[in-house]
């Protein structure tokens, strides 16, 4: 207000009247949007690495010797071969899932679900699906272990040399989203901190 003569006017500039500290919006900086972006851009490449690891896992052990003889030993008569299967394909499908969410982060700038509900649904799965990988490679490696043993890969190395790759491929998957976990991770800590998902 300007007052002239005793009399109040209204000013030309009026205040901006704060009744509660929510009241402001949140201003984020061109700078930490950018560090956001390349942040999920990052993200978005250990996602990518780890579906292209798991569903070659999964693809080589499904076509280990695909010869017709009735003696050759197949992935699916071993239990932990089958877990190796099941483990990878779950951790590709769920990979090309979050490749997606983050696709879609990079290009609108705003989570699928909620901001609360995306971090830590990214770091929850992340840690489960790292934890699950980790089981099946570790079980597998024992059965090849044990399979060498009993000269089964001597009849039949083929087999035995895709089982392998295909377990390999298994711990690959399983250190890219272990990195993945970790930046998921990182998020977190930045939501409890800031109350947000951009990064420090």
């Amino acid at each position: 207000m300007v007052r002239n003569g005793g009399v109040e006017s209204p000013s030309p500039r009026p205040r901006i009247h704060q009744t509660h500290p929510h009241d402001t919006p949140l201003f984020q900086s061109t700078v930490s949007e950018r560090k956001l972006r390349r942040f999920n851009i990052s993200i978005f490449i250990f996602r990518l690495a780890a579906f292209g690891s798991s569903i070659s896992s999964a693809v080589f052990m499904l076509t280990t010797n695909t010869a017709s003889s009735s003696d050759t030993p197949r992935w699916y008569h071993f239990g932990a071969f089958r877990f190796v299967v099941a483990a990878n394909a779950i951790v590709a499908l769920y990979s090309f899932f979050e490749m997606g969410a983050s696709v879609w982060e990079i290009s609108r700038g705003a989570t699928v679900f909620s901001e609360f509900t995306q971090v830590w649904f990214d770091f929850g799965h992340d840690q489960v699906f790292a934890y699950l990988l980790l089981s099946a490679g570790s079980a597998a490696t024992e059965l090849a272990r044990q399979l060498r043993a009993i000269a089964t890969c001597t009849a039949n190395n083929t087999f035995c040399v895709q089982s392998d790759i295909a377990v390999a491929l298994g711990f690959a998957g399983f250190l890219f989203l272990l990195i993945s976990s970790l930046l998921s991770g990182f998020r977190v800590v930045c939501f409890t901190i800031n109350g947000s998902r951009f990064v420090l």
